[in-house]
């Protein structure tokens, strides 16, 4: 489920053991938990950079979006950086957790993809359409599917919208709640599936030249699910957070984004 990267100064190692790499260890190591892509890639070109200002910097990965908020909430990480802040606030919400986001890094378009039916105009009767089953991004897609004339939500519909508040659905589309990580691999399986952008990336999709439909750069949506890193209340301003914040947010980081992924990955700084 998880894999360690720990970059150091001159060597890279990997570190087993949460909780010698946490927030109880060497207040020049920060560990941060993240998602594999692509966080984790962005994290480290990050590295150097502290190295450059002494600090060290592990790389916890994850596979999904629950471990990275409990391993915080619980101290086994410093910080984690794989979420919106929508996805950071039901993790708050529904686990009573504290944790707060320093800085928003980049974006990644939500997009619709063909599964067996190629084209939206040809989307049958009762087409099947997966959508990621956590609450902010069901919600997101939901919002992409109405842009697209196919679904019409209910009015006082917002970011925790759910298949229940469909307030017209004219094509019958039956809505398919599926784990973020699963969309790819289930694209082959219902008409079309609307993936987050890390997901997309790892199934091999690109936003620019394959997504059906996408949120554009300049909506409302990339402001309010821009990628953020999050530390637990209290920890906003540690020396090592900090350096962290501006790696991520320098040049070389910036062009890495727009070299790698295409439009996948826009930075927000």
């Amino acid at each position: 489920m998880k894999k360690v990267v720990a970059v150091l100064v001159s060597a890279v190692m990997l570190c087993g053991v949460l909780g010698a790499c946490g927030t109880g260890g060497d207040d020049k190591t920060i560990t941060v938990g993240a998602s594999t892509t692509p966080h984790a890639e962005i994290l480290k070109v990050a590295a150097p950079l502290m190295q450059e200002a002494g600090y060290t910097l592990t790389i916890q990965e994850f596979d999904d979006y629950v471990l990275p908020n409990m391993a915080l909430q619980n101290g086994e990480i410093d910080a984690n950086y794989f979420q919106h802040k929508p996805h950071m606030d039901d993790f708050n919400s529904e686990q009573n957790g504290d944790l707060v986001s320093v800085a928003a890094i980049h974006y990644e378009p939500l997009g619709l993809y063909a599964g067996k039916t190629k084209a939206i105009a040809d989307l049958p009767d009762g087409a099947q359409i997966a959508v990621p089953n956590d609450t902010s991004n069901e919600a997101r897609a939901l919002m992409l599917l109405e842009a697209q004339g196919l679904i019409k939500l209910k009015d006082d519909a917002d970011y925790s919208a759910t298949v229940k508040d469909i307030a017209e659905n004219p094509k019958n589309l039956k809505i398919v709640e599926i784990e973020a990580a699963q969309l790819g691999r289930s694209l082959q399986d219902v008409d079309m599936a609307v993936i987050n952008g890390n997901y997309a990336i790892k199934a091999g999709l690109k936003v620019e030249t394959d997504a059906l439909a996408r949120e554009e750069k300049d909506s409302s949506a990339a402001t309010d699910y821009a990628n953020i890193v999050a530390v637990k209340s209290g920890n906003e301003n540690n020396a090592a957070v900090q350096e962290l914040i501006k790696a991520l947010e320098s040049d070389e980081v910036r062009a890495y984004m727009e070299e790698t992924y295409e439009g996948a990955v826009v930075p927000v700084f």
